[in-house]
């Protein structure tokens, strides 16, 4: 299974992407939401996974761009940022299937896509 990570903290998004390698993910990793774009415009991905706040564009805008790009990409979010109430609501309008609160736990994060693999049908 691919996936994409994109989040601003370069040191926590290339420690994910590590991670999630050696659990047996194809994995790209962005701290850029234009080169995560660039990177969607030109790969297929199965799940990617955004932080909510991204200088220059939030990971809600850049999951409609993604949506326009790559219409069944999946999405999980991550928020290290403001109220948990102020997080759902946005996800809710947003359509988002999951979120994680910062400091991501792996195993969590690597149980939330499997789990969205399993419902496309896909298996990592």
């Amino acid at each position: 299974m691919r996936v994409l990570l994109v989040d601003d903290e370069i040191e926590l998004v290339s420690t994910l992407a590590e991670r999630l390698t050696l659990r047996g993910f194809q994995v790209d990793w962005f701290a850029a939401p234009l080169d995560a774009l660039a990177a969607v415009r030109d790969n297929p991905y199965d799940v990617a996974v955004l932080d909510v706040k991204i200088p220059k564009m939030g990971g809600l805008e850049l999951k409609k761009e993604m949506e326009r790009l790559q219409p069944k990409l999946r999405f999980i979010f991550m928020t290290g940022h403001g109220s948990l109430e102020d997080f759902e609501a946005g996800v809710d309008e947003a359509g988002a299937g999951f979120y994680l609160v910062k400091p991501v736990n792996i195993e969590v994060l690597t149980e939330k896509i499997r789990q969205l693999s399993a419902e496309e049908g896909n298996h990592p």
